[in-house]
């Protein structure tokens, strides 16, 4: 079974006097991420390995011809799979799932499969017999905090990244095209969710709603595993750059009214725009080192060959 990590009460009263003064452990604002490591595949589709600080993980895309459900004939199928390996934390046990383990799943799961990021329908071969099923295999290796959060971002990278073999259909057979005989397709993203964790901290111990500076309470985004440890609750909120709310989760704890839900999500735009707009350009400089490393610019009308 998976275990409690126990902190010493130093550590807590550290955490909070440092929270009371303006600092966090990690000498960051309030409400700025750490930073984020990127690696993208050069040699495989949809294949990426992601860092937040300490935090890690790594998300493998692939894509495999079934038949569809019967009540949705035209539409393809995404599986969003995800495994926290005990090496990550001793938080985390391989043999049986946490309830931590089920909500991270299920909040990954909501932000992209039932927000439809993917169009579904663009991945239909012939309505009601062949579909393509996407299928996202996200595997945690480390564990500093906001799971969440980085994976729903690494996700959403490696479906970017991701590449289907292209097809043909002759009379009913179905011929799959190695990517070295045609360039693969890429998929058709509708839009690009990114989930943000906000932590909430009572340092008065008082129950009560946030509204302001009188209690005392203080908000966190991206928190590390000490930070997490402590937090009296913690809100996920799930925004696109079409500054649409995708979702929101919020399990217990601290209670939050509605104007301070307002001003979360206003805070949270701007820094929604800018882990899109980091997928974006990380895509596009993994195109053009492909394109160089398999001399495609040979290709061009224009090339001395």
């Amino acid at each position: 079974m998976s275990r409690n990590l126990e902190l010493s009460t130093n550590q807590k009263t550290y955490l909070h006097e440092g929270l009371k003064n303006g600092i966090r452990l990690s000498n960051r604002d309030f409400l700025k991420f750490r930073d984020i490591d990127i690696y993208l595949s050069t040699d495989e589709f949809g294949y990426v390995e992601v860092s937040i600080g300490n935090t890690k993980i790594s998300v493998r895309v692939s894509s495999q011809i079934i038949k569809p459900y019967e009540d949705r004939p035209f539409e393809g199928i995404l599986t969003i799979n995800s495994e926290i390996s005990s090496m990550s934390s001793l938080k985390f046990d391989t043999n049986s799932r946490s309830q931590e383990e089920v909500l991270i799943s299920r909040i990954i799961e909501k932000a992209i499969r039932r927000s439809n990021s993917l169009d579904l329908e663009n991945l239909c071969i012939v309505a009601g017999e062949k579909v393509w099923e996407i299928i996202v295999d996200l595997n945690f290796w480390n564990f500093d905090g906001n799971l969440i959060d980085i994976g729903c971002f690494a996700s959403m990278l490696a479906l970017s990244h991701f590449k289907k073999p292209d097809i043909s259909i002759l009379n009913d057979e179905i011929k799959i095209y190695d990517i070295n005989e045609r360039e693969p397709v890429n998929l058709s993203i509708l839009h690009i969710p990114i989930c943000l964790t906000f932590s909430f901290f009572n340092l008065n111990s008082k129950e009560m709603n946030i509204k302001g500076d009188e209690a005392n309470e203080i908000c966190l985004l991206d928190c590390d595993l000490i930070e997490e440890t402590y937090r009296d609750g913690f809100l996920v909120i799930t925004l696109n750059k079409n500054r649409e709310l995708i979702q929101l989760s919020k399990n217990g704890g601290l209670p939050i009214d509605a104007q301070q839900l307002l001003e979360l999500c206003m805070k949270g735009q701007s820094i929604v725009d800018e882990l899109t707009n980091l997928i974006k350009t990380k895509i596009k400089e993994n195109e053009e080192e492909r394109y160089k490393s398999n001399n495609l610019g040979l290709l061009e009308a224009t090339a001395d060959r």
